[in-house]
């Protein structure tokens, strides 16, 4: 049927889930098991996925998401923000767990006092002073607990006491957070300390988070036995296979083939980044020839312009638009580089200024994720072929 045609099969998107998730299979086993044990009340390791920007660490906590709803795993979804605070986060979202726990039978006995203290960190922490779980504020103030005003205590209480219910009732919980990066150092070392008493106390509360490359360096600088509760798993482009089959297999289901030339051609500007590659197959979808259902070399030449349009328009800009004008100039200073990664110091050259002048606004780009420090003293862009776009756009 030509009509099914007219349906793109194609994703691209902040963390849209693909129709076939390609090269990911082992990370996806892993995280199978992680989850068995929590289904079954049992303690286990956190996971923390760390990776440039566009190789689809989003998708996989999505992917992952679902994994553990159909196996009835309480699950909640935490986005940090760059200006947001995590502890108010963090406490809405225990809160929700605990609501969906208290439908079991066993926990009844468990749960008031989980939500009072669920209530007594979020009235403490809520910057507007109030709570929303709507317990009476005396019955919260003759708790005393998770709301010493430290938060690494008050978050370690909010943990332990969640664990314990999933431990009653026999099925654990399991937080997801994306843009992990984004959580201050003091919310980071709450959370980690609070990880790790559960662990010690044998619950079943488990972390899949997902963050830009910096993240396993903060995590271990802040607390040394990081490394110890979570597993780092690095996520990284595809292999060429595995990019040949992110593009044959959504086509499949509607009899399309690729032929070689225009996969290795789709490949090479794509660097195989999971991203630009459903972008990219999503724009040759409009050049298919309904009667012969072959995708060509030709079609992929055809589609390259609006490929790079779609990324500048979408991808590149909304981070683009983020910097500032001293952001930018260091961008730009970076792109003078020659190549990529570059070291700070070539970066203060192009900008006639010196490293110490330039210090604050490198510091100012990794915190925002613009970039990244790969080695001691070089740094590169967590978005991949942002290079490529600022060259474009400012004729560099």
């Amino acid at each position: 049927m030509v009509l099914n045609l007219r349906i793109n099969p194609y994703t691209p998107g902040a963390g849209m889930l693909p129709k076939y998730l390609a090269g990911r299979d082992e990370i996806i086993e892993e995280a199978k098991d992680t989850l068995a044990y929590i289904a079954n009340g049992y303690v286990t390791r956190s996971t923390i996925f760390y990776g440039l920007r566009g190789v689809g660490k989003t998708v996989l906590l999505t992917a992952i998401e679902d994994i553990a709803s159909e196996n009835r795993i309480y699950t909640e979804h935490i986005e940090a923000m760059e200006n947001g605070s995590f502890t108010e986060s963090i406490s809405l979202y225990v809160n929700k767990l605990l609501r969906k726990m208290s439908v079991r039978e066993k926990a009844r006995q468990y749960i008031d006092t989980a939500m009072n203290v669920a209530a007594s960190f979020q009235l403490f922490y809520n910057k507007e002073g109030e709570t929303s779980i709507g317990i009476n504020p005396d019955m919260i103030k003759s708790v005393g607990i998770a709301d010493t005003g430290n938060l690494q205590n008050d978050l370690t209480e909010l943990f332990v006491h969640l664990g314990k219910v999933g431990q009653k009732i026999g099925v654990g919980a399991v937080l997801f957070i994306d843009e992990i990066q984004y959580i201050k150092d003091n919310e980071f070392e709450a959370l980690i300390a609070a990880v790790h008493r559960c662990n010690q106390l044998g619950l079943p509360i488990a972390i899949f988070a997902a963050g830009l490359p910096k993240v396993a360096r903060i995590a271990g600088n802040i607390k040394s036995y990081a490394e110890r509760l979570f597993r780092f798993v690095a996520v990284d482009k595809l292999a060429d296979d595995e990019a040949k089959l992110a593009l044959m297999q959504p086509a499949e289901n509607f009899g399309v083939k690729y032929t070689e030339e225009a996969l290795n051609t789709i490949l090479r500007h794509t660097e195989c980044y999971p991203y630009f590659l459903q972008e990219y197959g999503q724009q040759v979808w409009k050049y298919l020839n309904p009667e012969t259902k072959i995708i060509t070399e030709d079609d992929v030449d055809k589609a390259y312009n609006n490929f790079v349009s779609a990324l500048d328009e979408s991808f590149f800009k909304v981070r683009h638009d983020r910097a500032s004008e001293k952001e930018l100039l260091f961008m730009k200073a970076m792109v003078k580089c020659g190549s990529l990664p570059c070291s700070t110091n070539k970066v203060a050259m192009n900008m006639n200024s010196s490293y110490n002048r330039i210090a604050p606004i490198r510091a100012q780009l990794i915190h925002k994720g613009f970039i990244y420090a790969t080695n001691r003293g070089e740094i590169s862009f967590t978005v991949p072929q942002f290079d490529k776009y600022l060259k474009r756009i400012y004729n560099l």
